[in-house]
């Protein structure tokens, strides 16, 4: 009889392999220890998409082996919540046997929340018509058992969508409530618990910061709007133009008077910071208002370019937020001729995979 994987320890030792290897890249860059951040081993996903795979009269959602690309069938995702484990069986349960449904669906979609709302898209190699709104209405009916549903049907140049188009998430961050729209096929973080981590790490490096804060790659605004409190002034930029319309409604959502969300890329940002002229979408801010002692960066794989590292250390403090440990260890050749790495974290986003995210915090050399 085989013995059970115990979970636990795996995990654990996954951690501890990843926590070697970004101490061993920072190392060079005199980081202190780090701060830990793990993640519920199972469970911990908010967001999940499968193709579906029609083999005679059953269906079911398979997955692809990313190193021999072989597929293979998928009943449960232990690594999404409860919810979507929900979801994923009731979708197929009930389409099965409704060819209006299951004609040429080839992908289903989850997006959730904390709070038991879900959005679920149904992507088809065919146009959808009134029969099939008529028929995702009688799904979206029966999945309400479960939780608070939203559905969206896609298919090439159209989007159905039944209800809403997003979910709304509640994160409590050091005792504080926050509620953020989540717009499917828009970046979120997919980590409720760990995201909580990382925004709370931020809050506490900067728990002494004082004037304004920039941030860049800003998305919804979900570091800026709990920052708020700690600064007098928040300027986000965000190149995405669903996330920037996103964050706006987040601000007024939550009530917060004194952060100002852009679309901006951040190479425009960084040539507005050394004077040059902004977009004229954007003629009506006036930089020179405001009085930035810290950044905040939360970049794509690729790390930042040379032109806004060169401006982000200009900066008295930085609060850098990484989903590639390679690219900031990079970036840090720069940034710490100039400035020291006064705090470290690892945040396990993606529990038994090789991803990590980290952090650190850097203050300008005395």
């Amino acid at each position: 009889m085989q013995k059970p994987i115990d979970l636990g320890a795996a995990y654990q030792a996954q951690l501890a392999e990843k926590s070697d290897r970004l101490t061993t890249l920072l190392t060079p860059f005199a980081a202190p220890a780090l701060a830990v951040f793990p993640s519920p081993p199972e469970h911990y996903r908010m967001r999940a998409e499968f193709r579906v795979w029609h083999d005679g009269d059953d269906l079911y959602y398979v997955m692809f082996n990313p190193e021999t690309k072989e597929k293979y069938r998928v009943d449960q995702f232990a690594a999404a919540n409860v919810l979507i484990n929900q979801l994923m069986q009731g979708v197929l349960d009930f389409i099965r046997d409704k060819p209006q449904l299951r004609r040429k669906l080839f992908q289903v979609d989850f997006l959730t929340t904390t709070t038991n709302e879900a959005l679920i898209s149904l992507l088809y190699h065919r146009q959808l018509d009134d029969e099939w709104k008529a028929h995702a209405e009688h799904l979206r009916d029966h999945l309400q058992q479960f939780a608070t549903v939203d559905l969206i049907g896609r298919a090439r140049k159209q989007k159905e969508v039944l209800h809403r188009d997003y979910v709304v998430e509640k994160l409590t961050i050091h005792e504080r409530p926050y509620q953020f729209e989540h717009i499917e096929n828009s970046f979120t973080q997919p980590n409720a618990a760990v995201n909580t981590h990382m925004i709370e790490w931020a809050c506490d490096v900067a728990k002494d910061a004082q004037g304004d804060l920039l941030e860049l790659y800003c998305g919804n605004g979900n570091f800026s709007l709990p920052l708020a409190s700690q600064f007098r002034h928040v300027l986000g930029t965000e190149i995405s133009r669903t996330s920037v319309n996103s964050a706006k409604k987040n601000i007024a959502m939550n009530g917060i008077e004194n952060v100002r969300i852009e679309r901006l890329s951040a190479e425009e940002c960084s040539a507005a910071i050394k004077g040059e002229a902004l977009p004229s979408r954007l003629q009506d801010i006036d930089l020179t208002s405001y009085d930035f002692t810290t950044v905040l960066v939360d970049p794509p794989r690729a790390g930042l370019d040379e032109m806004t590292v060169a401006m982000v250390a200009e900066f008295p403090a930085i609060i850098y937020v990484s989903c590639n440990p390679e690219t900031l260890a990079e970036n840090l050749k720069e940034l710490t001729k100039t400035h020291d790495i006064q705090h470290a974290a690892l945040f396990d986003q993606f529990p038994f995979t090789h991803h990590i995210e980290a952090g650190v915090y850097l203050t300008r050399k005395a």
